[in-house]
This record gives structure tokens, sequence and C-alpha cells, in this order.
């Protein structure tokens, strides 16, 4: 990618909302989905996304601004010296071939050779081989690898509870199957190896923050899957065998004779992947749903023998 800047069509100047609103346009054109048949598009759609991953980044783009860096992240001037502009022993400068370095008058060349080719020096000023006294084990430094590229993933709370995996486009705009971890947790980031920009060293890699949507229903606790339970008075009371949703399908809870609101009960391995193996459970809270009073429940209430037995608010002592 020469210029972020040429690929997104904006100027240099151009804030963050400017690019924002040309990233848009473009992508919504450009978009896989709407491209099937033209892979052309798919290529210049990762091209505008990668273009949009990089002006987005305040590091990267003051950083290309400056001219230290290339539209890939490579490094222009990996040691960042600059020429003074003078010429000459008495310029203030030395710029030998136009390359660029700023050495003053009190420069040590040794460790201008030690940063260039990666080596060290000799232990002593007069020691190694050459006048200089420098080491002759010169290395090189390995190539730099290609920037890491960042993905959020959002996942539904069935898929994450039961691990289904999930299909994600990566920016060249292939896709792959990704498997989820036992213990997954919203926040955590999951890294692909080799799956980010390209480079001189080989590619970087692929970061994937996961985030876990909100159920309408269930919640998580732990490891354990929560879920309010409504029930009739009926069944609270005879007690009955009912229909129950889980992250696993339906499934039948037998609600015990004579439950009250708030009893809990447990539906063993119904809840998330542990790290260590196993799962969590589903715990299910009983919520007893009154009927709207007709007169005839209201009479047999009023005149029921026992409805002044006990005192629920007992241990509230009060």
């Amino acid at each position: 990618m020469a210029d972020p800047y040429h690929v997104l069509g904006v100027a240099r100047s151009a804030d963050e909302a400017e690019i924002k609103k040309a990233y848009r346009k473009l992508a919504k054109e450009l978009h896989p989905d709407r491209n099937k048949d033209n892979p052309k598009a798919s290529e210049r759609f990762a091209t505008v996304t990668a273009a949009y991953d990089f002006l987005t980044d305040k590091d990267k783009r003051a950083r290309f601004d400056r001219g230290e860096i290339d539209g890939d992240g490579n490094p222009l001037n990996p040691f960042n010296f600059r020429s003074s502009g003078g010429s000459g022993p008495t310029g203030g400068g030395f710029s030998p071939g136009g390359a660029g370095f700023d050495v003053g008058g009190d420069a040590d060349f040794g460790d201008i050779f030690e940063g260039l080719f990666g080596g060290r020096r000799g232990a002593g000023a007069g020691a190694g081989a050459g006048a200089g006294g420098f080491s002759s084990g010169f290395g090189r430094r390995p190539a730099a690898k290609g920037a890491n590229t960042a993905y959020k993933l959002a996942v539904s709370f069935v898929e994450a509870a039961t691990l289904s995996p999930q299909r994600i486009m990566l920016r060249d705009g292939k896709t792959i199957d990704l498997k989820l971890p036992a213990g997954l947790e919203s926040g955590q980031q999951m890294r692909l190896s080799g799956k980010g920009e390209p480079g001189p060293g080989g590619a970087g890699d692929a970061i994937v923050t996961i985030d876990i949507l909100p159920h309408r229903f269930f919640t998580r606790e732990g490891d354990d899957v929560r879920l309010d339970l409504p029930i009739s008075l009926a069944e609270a009371v005879l007690g009955a065998s009912v229909r129950v949703p889980t992250v696993e399908g339906a499934v039948m809870l037998t609600i015990p004779k004579g439950s009250s609101s708030g009893k809990v009960l447990r539906l063993k391995g119904k809840g998330f992947h542990q790290k260590g193996g196993g799962r969590g459970d589903q715990l299910v809270t009983l919520m007893v749903d009154l009927p709207v009073a007709d007169d005839a429940l209201v009479e047999f209430v009023r005149t029921w023998p026992g409805r002044d037995q006990g005192n629920p608010r007992g241990r509230l002592d009060i």
C-alpha cells in the first residue's frame, strides 16, 4: 500500500470524521458480499480496510506523515538519523552518499556502526580487529515482520457457551473458521499466527478480540448459566414437568410440589465449557406468576383456613 490517503481518496489534512466517511462509502461499494463474482473488488476492499486501520492509528499516521514508515508500516529510515544540511568537516554534519546521517563532531563512530550492523564493540578502545577497536562479529538484524491486524468478533451467548466455530473474514478477503477455546470470556483475545500484514520477515499476526453478546433471558455467573423461569400457581402448588430452554436446546424439568418463588433448581452440565474440562451448570430460579385474581380465587384465599399460617418474612427480623 503506497499511500493510504490516496487509497481512501482523502487529503493529508483530513480529520477522523472525513476518513471514516470515505471508508464507509468505499467499504459499502466494495464489500465481498456485494461483489461475489468480482475478486478484484474483494482485493480492493482489503486494501481500503487496511488503509482505514492505518490512518485511524494515530501513532502510525504521525510516523507516516513524518516519513518514518511507508504505507505498510515498514521503516523507511530505521535508524532515524537526519542530515544537518552541512558539508565537509566544518558543516556541522556528515552525509555519506546522501544517506541522511546526522553526526556531530564528537560522535563515536563505533556506536554508529554498532547500531547499523547489530554488532558489538571490543573489550577496550584498542581491542578487536582493525584500528578502530571494532569487533569483527557484526551480524545483521532480522528482517521486520509485518504489522499485526486487529479484529473484533461478536459471538452470541449460546454460541459462546457451546463453543460453536465462528467464521471470520480477514482483510485479504479470505475466510477462516475460528475454534473458540474453553473458558471463553468477553474481551479475551485470540492470536492467529501469520494472518496479519505481510512484511520482509514474514506476515504479522491477527489479534481477534471476542465480544460475547448478551442474551434476552440467559445470564452468566462464572461458568454457570442463570435463568428466571416463570411458573403458574397451579404448577407451584401441585408440582409439574415443564419445558425449559437451555443453551443446548429445551429439556424437561420437574417442578417439586409446593415450590415457592426464588427456589433454585440445577441442570447439570448445561453451562459454559471450563478451562480444565467439564462444564458449568444451568441454575433455574422459579418465579411464581400469579394469575389475574378472579372471584373464585379471591373467595378461596379469603376463606382458606391456612392463609395466615407462618410468617414468610420471619427471617428478616422485622
